[in-house]
């Protein structure tokens, strides 16, 4: 599951009795040869899905870790990108990394609830970072995530098709959020950290309500299940503006 240099059991169990914020800091030296970072396959399929669609002026990686989603805007925006995450640790290995010259590179420390910037983006993404918000937090995180979106501006990030109930990965989720569950009704400081609370349907409530009209692209590198659903998709959310969002609804 690890490569060897990745963190050892000990490192992840003291991880897992931190808080997000100081797990991430202790894991971030070793976060990269580690499962939980995004694939390079799965970003190559985000950046080719929204590169039609742009290209955007001004990107923001929300959550960005060690920073594997700013190199999906390093190739969708011409003038500048930004890295928000509140784990110091993980900033630090981000700020190491070798970037192209173009477009310009920043990075801030700051909790995606609490957005230290005006409507200054075109392109908002995110890559594995929902499951660390509580599913009654979605709404105003999403509604945070709009206010730093110029009028038009996209918010988008993939969403995985659920495992199929009896499976091993159905269960093997199902344990871990029963583990985090019990974790943090016995321990504290919490560490949210869940991953069948992120569901399609809710995710769209959520957007709706915060002002976006959502759609949902078909990954076709990662095929179809069964049923003929695709196992990925990308959600690319529109800013929608005030007219629309005062508009009594038809009928």
């Amino acid at each position: 599951m690890f490569s060897p240099e990745g963190p050892t059991l000990r490192e992840l169990a003291v991880q897992a009795l931190s808080s997000v914020e100081r797990g991430y800091d202790l894991l971030a030296p070793k976060f990269d040869h580690t499962p939980y970072r995004t694939p390079d396959r799965l970003l190559d399929a985000a950046a080719r899905a929204l590169a039609p669609m742009g290209p955007f002026a001004a990107g923001l990686d929300l959550c960005c870790g060690t920073g594997a989603g700013v190199d999906v805007l390093a190739r969708v925006c011409r003038e500048r990108v930004t890295g928000v995450d509140f784990s110091a640790g993980m900033l630090e290995v981000a700020r190491a990394r070798t970037l192209p010259p173009a477009p310009a590179v920043s990075w801030v420390r700051a909790d995606a609830r609490a957005l230290p910037f005006g409507p200054v983006f075109d392109l908002v993404v995110s890559f594995g970072a929902f499951g660390h918000f509580l599913p009654r937090e979605l709404p105003g995180l999403f509604g945070r995530v709009r206010s730093v979106l110029r009028p038009g501006g996209c918010f988008a990030f993939p969403v995985v098709a659920p495992p199929r109930p009896g499976s091993a990965g159905y269960w093997t989720l199902l344990g871990f959020d029963a583990a985090m569950r019990v974790r943090n009704a016995l321990w504290r400081p919490p560490f949210v950290m869940y991953y069948r609370t992120f569901r399609l349907g809710d995710v769209g409530r959520a957007l709706s309500r915060a002002g976006f009209r959502a759609d949902l692209h078909a990954l076709p590198e990662f095929g179809r299940r069964p049923d003929g659903s695709p196992r990925v998709r990308l959600v690319v959310a529109r800013r929608l503006g005030q007219a629309a969002l005062s508009r009594p609804p038809a009928g």
